[in-house]
């Protein structure tokens, strides 16, 4: 009897799951939560772009987390630690971390403790907004290719923008770093003793989405092109990688040192990092024709084509790449940059409540019509990820009057997000991705059914919810029995040990037509704001509010 085990480093704590191959039961858990900074995120409170976690306090939650969830499954009978076979990791991305030659974060040496730039820039920095928009130009201009599989927007999210940003801001931090490695794939590396970056085995899944690499042009972007960015990128170029792989080449062996301080055995493989969402996918059964949603304090949406089939370039997506996701398809990623952080926002920053207000606001909200509140919002509050790719767009919230209640605009910021999930689904449609049937993951998902039958009324599509609360690293977990050889590719794995949940939402007739009419008019607020209708003088609104308040700070 076979096990394997699935660590899923979220933006707040990590996750150790153990799962029992054969029909994807789950043993134990074990959640640990970061202890630096504001619950695991350091923050700069001069700059709310900025959001970066010390990469210390990823080895502090691992190994706590799996040695609290080998414990919980020893409760259960038939468990041996000696029968895990395998170890899965996910995490947040793009999340890179400069390393120094021994593949060692330069946080963790005392020169570079509490300097902010050392750390891991977490996928939600959005510092370098001013450097992706000038890759994006650059590519446009010289390599339309790179960016045409990204939407045709590069997003300040992501693994370029942040190193160019480090090296704007830090060209110290720039230049003691040898390399950078995607979290993903350091993780996985720092089980296997890897002491050197160009021995890390890297993911396509951060490569491909994040980083600009393909195999049609021979990896990475070249150097040519990023010497017309700044020759020290073109410099740094060759200390990163030449390839990257899918699920089906492991990253390496458990080592020595950490197989003691888990409680393992030494040598056992270890699969390829992925982001969460990645392999939250594959923990939801992702196939062809279902959209997988993991929603939490943002949303990803994850699809997958099989290779053998064309897919067209769709402007305003995250990432169409080969071998992302799951192997031998098309992985297809978008989202919103905030969804989870917008509740928590208007009820804890805003409203000044505990974590009960959600639950009262959610009672009060249920009770209210669709449109009855005379509210329509933007769900910009983060910026927009998909389709827009824009992250210095913010919220808005129209309609207000004075007897405007607080549960009615927690309804509005729900309805909000709704209608952007929306228009991700409408955007991959158009372009030919089918989306037949939506399988959500997450705690927003399994525990607020208020968004969900929401999200079922304005989408008109059936919502399913995933058979596992831990998908993520139910999905980890997955990828390490394909690797460990329990099951002999990732079908038969996600048929053995994938399940849905018993509940669904379907779309109510009568409140999606009063959703069709807030809808088109959540389209006139996106595309004026969002710079896509002839009134381009809505486009600038948002921006200009930054410039002063930017121009204020700095007075």
């Amino acid at each position: 009897m076979a096990f394997t085990l699935g660590v899923d480093f979220g933006t707040n704590s990590a996750r150790a799951l153990v799962v029992r191959c054969a029909d994807g039961a789950e043993l134990g858990s074990c959640v640990v939560g970061y202890p630096s900074g504001d619950r695991g995120v350091l923050l700069d409170p001069a700059d709310p772009h900025l959001a970066r976690q010390h990469p210390g306090d990823y080895l502090f939650a691992l190994e706590r987390s799996v040695r609290g969830a080998l414990a919980a499954a020893r409760a259960r009978r038939g468990f041996s630690a000696d029968r895990i076979a395998g170890v899965g990791v996910d995490t947040t991305g793009s999340s890179p971390i400069p390393v120094d030659r021994a593949n060692r974060p330069l946080a963790l040496s005392a020169r570079w403790r509490r300097n902010l730039s050392a750390q891991c820039w977490l996928w939600k920095d959005h510092t370098a907004w001013r450097e992706a928009a000038r890759i994006t130009e650059a590519a446009a201009r010289k390599r339309p290719r790179y960016i045409a599989k990204c939407g045709n927007r590069y997003s300040s999210e992501w693994f370029w923008s942040k190193i160019w940003r480090c090296l704007s801001v830090s060209p110290e931090v720039f230049r003691a770093a040898h390399s950078w490695v995607e979290l993903a794939d350091w993780i996985p590396s720092v089980l296997a003793g890897v002491d050197e970056p160009g021995r890390v085995v890297r993911g396509i899944c951060a490569a491909g989405h994040k980083a600009l690499y393909s195999d049609d042009w021979g990896g990475l972007p070249d150097e040519a092109f990023l010497r017309a960015l700044d020759p020290r990128l073109a410099a740094l170029r060759r200390r990163l990688y030449a390839k990257a792989h899918d699920a089906t080449v492991p990253a390496g062996r458990l080592c020595a040192e950490w197989a003691r301080r888990l409680g393992l055995a030494r040598g056992i493989p270890i699969a390829i990092g992925e982001f969460d969402v990645h392999y939250g996918a594959i923990g939801c059964g992702v196939r062809e024709g279902t959209l997988v949603k993991v929603i939490g304090t943002s949303t990803c949406d994850c699809a997958v084509v099989p290779l053998r089939k064309r897919v067209r370039d769709i402007p305003g997506i995250c990432g169409i790449v080969p071998g992302a996701i799951l192997p031998g398809y098309y992985g297809i990623e978008a989202g919103q940059s905030a969804v989870g952080d917008i509740f928590s926002w208007w009820v804890e920053t805003i409203g000044g409540g505990d974590a009960g207000l959600h639950g009262r606001l959610s009672a009060q909200a249920a009770r209210l019509s669709p449109g009855e509140s005379g509210l329509l919002c933007l769900d910009w509050h983060n910026g927009n990820r998909t389709v827009l790719v824009d992250p210095r767009l913010s919220g808005l919230i129209v309609g207000c009057t004075l007897h405007t209640t607080r549960a009615e605009v927690y309804r509005a910021l729900i309805e909000a997000t709704a209608f952007g999930a929306r228009m991700i689904i409408e955007r991959l449609r158009e372009y030919g991705v089918p989306v037949r049937r939506i399988v959500c993951a997450g705690g927003i998902a399994e525990k607020n059914p208020l968004l969900m039958q929401i999200y079922a009324d304005v989408t008109g599509c059936a919502l399913l919810v995933a058979g596992s609360n831990q998908a993520c690293a139910l999905g980890a977990a997955i990828s390490a029995s394909v690797i460990a050889g329990a099951h002999r590719d990732f079908p038969s794995a996600q048929r053995a040990m994938t399940s849905l949940g018993s509940r669904r939402y379907r779309p109510d007739p009568r409140r999606r037509r009063t959703y069709e009419r807030l809808y088109a008019q959540y389209r006139v607020l996106h595309d004026g704001f969002g710079g896509v209708a002839r009134n381009q003088g809505l486009a600038r609104v948002m921006k200009e509010l930054l410039s002063i308040k930017s121009a204020a700070a700095a007075r």
